[in-house]
């Protein structure tokens, strides 16, 4: 039987990030969701409730969405999985692109799982798909939990709004056409 998974919601980090748990409530294994730069917060409630933050998601490379994973996994004893689709591992190279709007992250941890479009991610005993949603990055994903009728977007969509196509590895038709399939 599958687990109801359970997410809360943060908002943080210089450009008012969302960021967020997924939670599986009977084992506690959590992932976390683009950990925007001062994570603190989020660790903060991780430590509160006992959860074990096993698992880093991004919906792509930006650095406004990578940038609390040095925080993230310094804070922890056993460091996390941290998942990417490979077409954004230039751009999180680059600390995604952090220099372009005067920022400077520490130096990242590489990436062990890589992403690809129908994956099922296990936490817990609850599953979540990924789906390839290139647009807004060439490498951006989308998370999916059926079961709750819930998809955590990270920049494809926003609200009243899609996101933005404007810098390096956007392409506006591909984001309408991954929004027109795959949301």
């Amino acid at each position: 039987m599958e687990t109801s998974l359970l997410y809360e919601t943060f908002t943080l980090g210089p450009l008012n990030n969302n960021s967020y748990l997924i939670i599986d409530p009977e084992t506690k294994e959590t992932a976390i969701i683009d950990p925007p730069m001062d994570s603190s917060d989020i660790l903060e409630y991780i430590k509160e409730k006992a959860y074990n933050l096993a698992q880093v998601w991004l919906t792509h490379a930006h650095f406004d969405h990578i940038g609390g994973i040095p925080q993230i996994t310094s804070a922890l004893q056993k460091k996390p999985v941290i998942g990417l689709h490979p077409l954004d591992s230039e751009l999180y190279q680059m600390q995604g692109g952090a220099a372009l709007f005067g920022y400077h992250l520490p130096v990242l941890s590489i990436p062990t799982m890589q992403f690809f479009h129908n994956q099922k991610i296990k936490l817990g005993q609850g599953y979540v798909e990924v789906r390839h949603t290139p647009g807004h990055t060439s490498g951006h994903v989308i998370f999916v939990i059926h079961e709750a009728g819930l998809a955590f977007c990270g920049d494809l969509i926003f609200y009243h709004s899609v996101g933005r196509t404007d810098l390096p590895g956007g392409n506006h038709a591909n984001l309408i056409r991954s929004i027109e399939t795959q949301i």
